[in-house]
């Protein structure tokens, strides 16, 4: 199974994709993860990546697509994966099915996880108070005002991945808001699994 899980920050496409690996044997592949690896395995593509990085800048869509696929012919990877935070943009998305095509693979499902973004926004202000009254530490990203410019930056930058991918007939949708287990049910029958 390769799969994408979509939705905002929040929409709990962790908790989702990690019920898949215990599940299904997946490899759940977040781009800021392999591209650490990469640089740090000194491979052909990581030391692209590792130039850009030095410089301050971004690293390029061809150069995360390269990481991507040089981490999915990995032996680890032949039951399948689900990518985390990629595709962020249509040319992303673009980019990895042309990738995949010339490997001679096929995405078997894009899932987005539909959610209130009201309700996130009083979820993580909830935690946050209750990480506070424990004691415990708090991200500084982890607050209610920079979740709304997460979410902002996904509405702009990420939602019409899902449009990409609607249009071609390959986006499920399932209600993020829904009890977790409810989610995983939801997202297993669009899987048939």
């Amino acid at each position: 199974m390769k799969l994408i899980l979509l939705g905002p920050p929040g929409a709990g496409k962790g908790t989702q994709a990690q019920r898949l690996v215990e599940t299904h044997g997946l490899v759940q592949l977040s781009t800021g993860d392999m591209l650490r690896a990469a640089v740090k395995n000194g491979t052909p593509v990581g030391l692209k990546a590792k130039d850009v990085m030095a410089r301050g800048e971004l690293v390029s869509d061809e150069i995360v697509v390269g990481i991507i696929e040089d981490r999915i012919a990995e032996p680890d990877c032949a039951k399948g994966f689900i990518l985390d935070g990629f595709p962020r943009t249509v040319a992303q998305a673009e980019a990895l099915d042309a990738m995949l095509a010339k490997s001679g693979m096929k995405l078997d499902a894009v899932i987005e996880l539909k959610v209130d973004e009201g309700i996130l926004v009083g979820r993580i202000e909830k935690r946050v108070a209750e990480m506070t009254a424990r004691g415990e530490p708090v991200r500084a990203d982890d607050n209610a005002e920079a979740l709304k410019k997460r979410l902002d930056a996904y509405r702009a930058q990420t939602a019409p991945v899902s449009d990409y991918y609607a249009s071609k007939g390959a986006l499920k949708t399932v209600d993020g808001m829904a009890p977790i287990d409810d989610v995983t049910k939801a997202i297993a029958g669009h899987l048939g699994v």
